[in-house]
């Protein structure tokens, strides 16, 4: 499979900081994979993952997107470009979503498409379709108040997908959800690797990680271990 991410050398210290949050990281992710990367706490998971997506600037090292004009060095790129990169190439689950608390169901995965200049009754139209295959049909005015933890973070999946994003980006996207609604948006995650995606989910839990193709180790912020499942694509 070719990469579809490739990072080299990253390293990223924090000031003040007793030591490197990253240290030498190389990582290549393939098109159509999905990688769970693990660690104690302060290993440097979420780190690696805002460097990898260009939330945050690495000290040292790139990163490299295959995009459809062709590789882009994301940290070549100056803060509108990467802002536009992950608006266009990227989606994002969080633990808590990072949805807006004053928008409806509707409107927080429209949003993502109304930034790209699509205009809002098409944008919504969009947005509805997504609610509607991820069981949301009939809560699309709610706000997030009135959504349980499992309905918020299938808004924030639909969001993820909606641009056509081919890479995602999942930070515990499971922690604050009972076991069952957790294997609930699991299956959504990697029901959208099924449809050609590509997923990097940073998990304390091994039964996230089994269920993904590939997990990734961190410790003290370099790579110490890489290993596929059993039966999945290397």
């Amino acid at each position: 499979m070719s990469s579809l991410l490739s990072a080299r050398g990253l390293g990223m210290a924090y000031r003040g900081a007793p030591a490197a949050a990253l240290d030498g990281v190389d990582l290549d992710v393939a098109a159509g994979e999905s990688v769970a990367v693990m660690g104690a706490s302060g290993s440097g998971k979420t780190t690696l993952l805002h460097v990898l997506a260009g939330i945050l600037r690495p000290t040292s090292g790139t990163v490299t997107l295959q995009t459809a004009r062709g590789p882009v060095g994301v940290h070549a790129l100056d803060d509108a470009g990467r802002s536009r990169l992950r608006r266009e190439e990227l989606g994002f689950v969080f633990q808590q979503g990072l949805l807006l608390d004053e928008l409806s169901a509707l409107e927080n995965v429209a949003v993502a498409r109304m930034l790209s200049g699509v205009p809002r009754a098409q944008a919504e139209a969009e947005a509805a379709q997504w609610l509607a295959a991820l069981g949301l049909a009939g809560l699309e005015q709610r706000r997030l108040g009135a959504l349980s933890g499992g309905q918020a973070q299938r808004v924030a999946i639909a969001r993820a997908q909606i641009t056509g994003a081919r890479l995602l980006f999942a930070d515990e996207p499971t922690g604050a959800l009972d076991s069952r609604t957790g294997a609930e948006v699991l299956d959504l995650l990697l029901g959208a690797v099924a449809q050609g995606r590509t997923l990097v989910v940073v998990t304390h839990d091994a039964g996230i990680a089994a269920r993904c193709d590939r997990v990734v180790e961190l410790r003290d912020g370099r790579v110490v271990g890489d290993r596929h499942r059993a039966g999945a694509r290397a």
